[in-house]
């Protein structure tokens, strides 16, 4: 048995290797057990990483062939070396990874590799891919396992023609038809990749939206954009199997309330319906930590399980499944364990769609206000209007800022735009201190930028926009 540590983390993934660091900052003895060759768990490696990486090189490859001849700029027509995209993107995984071995070096983090799982409420068992099985003493525990992608039953997801994000990330060339079934944050963005390097894209989608939890107006106006750049939905409507062919695939739908069925044929499909807490294994049952209905770990406002000394953060708890989210409860617990106030404002979390424009979002949506019955107002301004935008033929999407009609606080900001998850985060800041939009149109901005797009915004919750 290993010497005694005051944590142990299962999981070196954003929450893991995050709570893992501030743990140590803190005075505290660490150990984190990953089953993974490398850490950074699927954010990493087939996730967040990656999938930024094939969306800004595929950007690029878009932006030279499109676009340069506008701005002055004669070259001929790109030509797609797909190998050498994929090198890039493996590249970038590798520096990311590597990083947090020498973080876990700095901060003397024991790491100990292979499956963890829980043998007592005082011990981790960690288990090898080769040799004998090793157990950890430790006074806490902290559940950091992630999720997995979700799959459709009957489906069989091989990673070559029926695809999950991870085969997706790694196509061998780019398909002649690629259907994604999902309409979510990961099926768009990774149909925009393949859909800019050539591939027609058609979206599967069983709800009768795209991007739901979303604002509707933005996504919406966003559904028109990703039509002009030749995406075709087919909302409300299911999959019912995926066949093989020699050729290809024949991918057999149906609308979702029922009845006649089609057929579409492509090269490639790509699920992508969601994910799943990763909880299998865990010996979850060995000391009782309870789940719930959907598999997620149950936990109090502390991130404490039904055992005392168990703690569970990040895909595995409720809660919106992004790497920062689980970043900040990695914090929280480590200050909570070190006798500190740790917490997470969950009103106040931005999630980004990383497509071509982004979006990017914080806060209340104008449907969530209207079901919670608060009073409110809007004011929108459009990058058409922007003259940094002009300059850069990135004149599609608006600001939108949602302020409570009486007190004049900014409940949630929405931004379609290029850059677009850069620039929520000034409305971030604003909601963390309890900041009205009037503060944030007194706030001088630097011209020309894209970020005068936000203020205008907040101008427009008063007595209207300077520059529409």
């Amino acid at each position: 048995m290993a010497d005694k540590f005051d944590l142990t983390i299962i999981g070196t993934g954003p929450g893991g290797y995050v709570c893992a660091i501030r743990a140590a900052q803190l005075g505290l003895k660490v150990a984190v057990v990953e089953k993974r060759a490398t850490h950074g768990g699927t954010c990493l490696n087939i996730g967040c990483i990656p999938s930024k990486a094939m969306l800004h090189a595929s950007e690029m490859f878009e932006e030279a062939g499109h676009n340069f001849k506008a701005l002055g700029i004669d070259i001929a027509k790109p030509q797609l070396n797909l190998d050498r995209m994929l090198a890039h993107k493996d590249k970038t995984v590798e520096a990311n990874t590597t990083g947090i071995d020498y973080l876990f070096k700095k901060n003397k983090i024991s790491v100990f590799s292979g499956i963890g799982s829980i043998g007592s409420a005082n011990q981790v068992i960690v288990t090898p891919e080769n040799g004998d099985a090793q157990t950890i003493a430790t006074a806490n525990i902290v559940i950091a396992s992630g999720s997995d992608s979700a799959n459709l039953a009957g489906i069989d997801i091989d990673e070559k023609r029926i695809v999950s994000s991870t085969g997706a990330l790694s196509l061998e060339k780019v398909p002649e038809h690629l259907v994604v079934v999902g309409a979510g944050v990961i099926g768009l963005e990774l149909g925009s990749v393949w859909g800019r390097l050539g591939a027609k894209v058609s979206v599967v989608e069983f709800l009768d939206r795209i991007l739901p939890g979303m604002d509707m107006e933005v996504t919406r106006q966003f559904q028109r954009m990703l039509k002009k750049q030749g995406f075709d939905f087919k909302l409300e409507t299911k999959v019912t199997e995926i066949e093989k062919t020699g050729k290809g695939l024949k991918v057999k739908v149906e609308p979702a309330a029922g009845g006649d069925g089609e057929t579409i044929e492509c090269d490639v499909t790509l699920v992508a319906i969601g994910r799943v807490p990763y909880t299998q294994g865990l010996g979850l049952e060995v000391v009782g930590v309870e789940t719930d209905a959907r598999g997620r770990i149950k936990t109090d406002g502390a991130y404490q399980t039904s055992v005392s000394n168990i703690y569970a953060i990040g895909d595995v708890i409720e809660g919106p499944m992004l790497a920062h989210k689980a970043e900040d409860e990695g914090v929280a617990v480590a200050e909570i364990l070190a006798g500190q106030a740790g917490h997470v404002n969950y009103g106040v979390i931005p999630g980004v769609v990383y497509t071509n424009p982004e979006i990017a979002t914080v806060g209340k949506t104008e449907e969530e206000l209207k079901d919670a019955g608060v009073e409110y107002k809007v004011g929108k301004f459009p990058f058409s209007a922007n003259g940094r935008a002009k300059a850069m033929l990135a004149t599609e999407g608006f600001v939108k800022i949602v302020a409570d009609a009486k007190t004049d606080r900014v409940l949630g900001g929405h931004i379609v735009g290029r850059g677009a998850g850069e620039m929520i985060h000034e409305i971030a800041v604003l909601m963390e201190f309890g900041g009205s939009a009037e503060d944030l149109a007194r706030t001088c901005h630097a011209h020309p930028t894209m970020s005068e797009a936000v203020r205008e915004a907040a101008m427009a919750c008063g007595d209207g926009a300077i520059h529409m």
